[in-house]
């Protein structure tokens, strides 16, 4: 005899959840997206198991930062060669390539493990407003990103 849940079919759907970017602090926002993409949210969670949900982020370019840390935080990464360290400032970094900063940031808060590029391959991220995927978008997150809250017993 086979036991079910009762909408399992729902649970294991993949959502698409769009997150505005504008305003909001780039670890809060980090840590947030990094457990919908690992699918914490979801009853079925299981750490070995890819249950995440799709995470498409706008206006990346207007993302805030505590402190100055717009001035002071480097990104740095190695060529492989000698002297080949390359660094460049998060000021740089977001007139450049804003989606870089949002990357970095929630793929330092996932797990280290082969499903860190899975998750990571569905987080689209845009540096303005406009994004391909309007029709696929099930939750709206425009102002705040909720907070993951687990309840007290």
């Amino acid at each position: 005899m086979s036991t079910g849940i009762g909408n399992a079919a729902l649970a294991y759907a993949r959502v698409w959840h769009l997150v505005d970017a504008r305003g909001q602090v780039l670890g809060r926002l980090g840590s947030q997206i990094a457990q919908t993409l690992m699918g914490k949210h979801k009853p079925i969670y299981d750490p070995s198991a890819d249950c995440g949900d799709y995470v498409v982020v706008v206006n990346a370019r207007h993302i805030a930062v505590s402190g100055r840390k717009r001035e002071q935080k480097m990104y740095r990464h190695h060529s492989g060669f000698p002297g080949g360290l390359k660094e460049i400032a998060f000021d740089k970094l977001q007139e450049k390539t804003p989606e870089k900063i949002i990357e970095k940031a929630v793929s330092g808060m996932l797990p280290k493990n082969r499903l860190r590029k899975v998750r990571l391959a569905r987080l689209m991220i845009y540096p303005d407003g406009e994004h391909p995927y309007a029709e696929n978008i099930i939750k709206r997150y425009d102002t705040k990103i909720p907070l993951v809250t687990q309840p007290i017993d």
